[in-house]
């Protein structure tokens, strides 16, 4: 079972283990059917509705509906910008002590992989993200920067993207160029922002990644 970060009548914000989809699958090892199970283990509906998305290989805090009506408020919020997202990721390199990154990012549904273009065409989207280094280390010869990162947009691996395209992958991203890649991604959704669809007051919700475990040890 999930962690249960709050629970309510309208919203569930729970932890999404790296691994499992944010999504429906047809295997089941998805948060909603999860979450779906555990409602109805309690006697309840079990309807759950899907408002954003994470990476299957990313953990971290997520917010799901418990009605059709909240859905698609948080829906909107999610369209108009008005969540407030922020990461923590591990990069592969010396990052600057703060920076913003803006980019055009074309991303290939055929292979499941984005990229950073140069110029406007159909299926190309804006993408930007501010961020701030935390802290620097030493491993084994190469050097580890941990960095906080707030997402003003949110496209298909964008964080990821975006960092890769710098010569500063994510540490464990293979996928977008990482030199190791034998622990999960170093990318974890650390907080969210966002208006209670009932009362309409700013709620913010966080969960620290586990610090014993790779790659978040490295900075412990």
């Amino acid at each position: 079972m999930p962690k249960i970060l709050f629970e309510d009548k309208f919203i569930i914000v729970c932890v999404k283990p790296c691994g499992v989809s944010s999504e429906v699958t047809s295997s089941g090892n998805d948060m909603p059917t999860l979450l779906s199970d555990y409602r109805a283990d309690r006697g309840e509906d079990d309807y759950i509705g899907v408002v954003h998305r994470l990476d299957m290989a990313v953990g971290g805090i997520m917010v799901y509906t418990k009605r059709n009506d909240t859905a698609a408020a948080l829906s909107k919020q999610m369209a108009d910008g008005e969540f407030g997202k922020e990461y923590l990721a591990i990069a592969e390199g010396h990052t600057d002590d703060e920076g913003k990154m803006v980019d055009l990012l074309f991303h290939d549904k055929s292979k499941n992989k984005t990229y950073v273009v140069d110029r406007e065409r159909k299926g190309v989207h804006s993408a930007s993200l501010e961020y701030s280094t935390l802290a620097r280390t030493q491993r084994d010869g190469k050097e580890y920067s941990l960095v906080k990162i707030k997402l003003l947009t949110g496209k298909t691996h964008q964080i990821r993207v975006q960092f890769a395209s710098r010569k500063l992958p994510l540490l464990g991203d293979g996928k977008y160029g990482a030199s190791n890649s034998n622990c999960p991604i170093a990318l974890w959704s650390r907080s969210l922002s966002f208006k209670h669809p009932k009362h309409q007051k700013t709620v913010t919700f966080s969960q620290e990644p586990d610090g014993l475990s790779m790659p978040w040890c490295l900075f412990k």
